[in-house]
């Protein structure tokens, strides 16, 4: 061969092996090891812990509601003020109750006065039953002796009438005898007319007596019920002043001056600054170990790294879908199977401070420990 020929030979194309990557299996190694002991962690704390993010914070929320009508004449609240149980919130026109509250005072007087009316005039009654049996007592004493009277005159007319016959007494004297007979049996009759008469007015009178007392009781039952009506004004009076029903932070009020409440209108709202607690919702899938007393660790989104401690107080007895305006409705026929959650009722068992700044509606992640 040429030297030449050597010289313009074709070049060969074999390419050279590509280097292994040590890199790649180290960090997929690493990968796999640290997901499996992620996974084998929340394993295990699953196993003994039941979480979920769908959880706020709940509390005492009182509305202000009038029980009377009225015009709005001074408002004492802003927005957002702290207020303490029965201060004054709103002042409503008062002069309809006022004038009310005399009406019903006039009542109860006019009633006592007719009590004390029906009292003299059993009085009355009492004092003249004793006066017609202090008469009856005397007529009867009168009767006695007009008995007596009669009986004396009688016999002297018996003894004229047998000496008449002989003439030993004068026909003067028989006649007198008989003129005293006579008498004494008229007055024994007025007597016994008398003590009929003097009767019939003590019956009537103690009839008069009967019906006298039984006034007294009206007169009683009447005085009772224009009392409870000075009471039921005296209340409306009162309810004139809106207090405010617990401790707590006013709401936005919703009211203006010179309007018209309406018995039952919502006005606002005092929410309670005291033992607020945690309603969290949990799948149904979640709730096989969860028992009441059961420690759970409380996270709040405005509080993020702070640890609240709390306990499972109470689960509902109905899911919340139950609770609804419009409630599901299986048998329409138009079914598609939702895991359902149950609320469950956390409450603070610790004394953090900032738990009395917690305010319902806030977002709260929750842990339950199963153990």
């Amino acid at each position: 061969m040429k030297p030449n020929e050597a010289t313009n030979a074709p070049a060969s194309t074999e390419t050279p092996a590509p280097k292994k990557n040590k890199i790649f299996p180290i960090v997929l190694s690493i990968l796999v090891i640290v997901g499996g002991t992620f996974g084998m962690i929340k394993y295990i704390h699953g196993q003994h812990h039941e979480d979920t993010d769908d959880a706020q914070i709940d509390g005492n929320i009182s509305p202000v509601i009038p029980r009377i009508s009225g015009y709005v004449t001074d408002i004492r609240v802003k927005d957002n003020q702290k207020v303490k149980m029965g201060d004054t919130l709103l002042i409503l026109d008062n002069r309809t109750e006022l004038i009310q509250v005399q009406q019903a005072e006039a009542a109860l007087a006019a009633a006592e006065n007719n009590l004390n009316v029906a009292q003299a005039n059993t009085t009355a009654s009492k004092a003249t039953i004793e006066s017609y049996q202090a008469n009856i007592s005397t007529v009867d004493a009168q009767i006695e002796a007009a008995k007596i009277t009669l009986r004396r005159a009688t016999q002297d007319f018996e003894r004229y009438s047998n000496l008449i016959k002989d003439n030993s007494i004068t026909q003067q004297q028989y006649e007198q005898a008989e003129a005293a007979k006579q008498t004494a049996e008229r007055q024994l009759n007025v007597l016994n007319d008398q003590k009929i008469a003097a009767s019939r007015q003590t019956n009537a009178a103690s009839s008069q007596s009967t019906a006298t007392g039984q006034m007294i009781g009206v007169a009683n039952a009447t005085i009772q019920q224009r009392k409870a009506d000075l009471e039921n004004a005296k209340l409306n009076l009162s309810y004139t002043v809106i207090l405010a029903p617990n401790d707590g932070q006013v709401s936005k009020v919703n009211v203006q001056l010179g309007q018209l409440l309406q018995v039952g209108q919502s006005l606002f709202s005092v929410i309670s600054d005291n033992d607020p607690w945690v309603v969290a919702n949990f799948k149904e899938t979640q709730l096989a170990k969860i028992r009441t007393g059961q420690k759970v660790i409380v996270h709040i989104d405005a509080y993020p790294g702070h640890e609240f401690e709390a306990k499972v107080t109470s689960l509902s007895p109905a899911t919340g879908a139950r609770f609804a305006l419009l409630p599901p409705d299986n048998a329409s026929g138009n079914f598609v199977k939702t895991v359902q959650r149950l609320p469950i009722k956390i409450e603070f068992t610790g004394h953090d401070q900032f738990i009395k700044e917690l305010k319902p509606g806030m977002n709260v992640d929750v842990d339950v420990h199963l153990d």
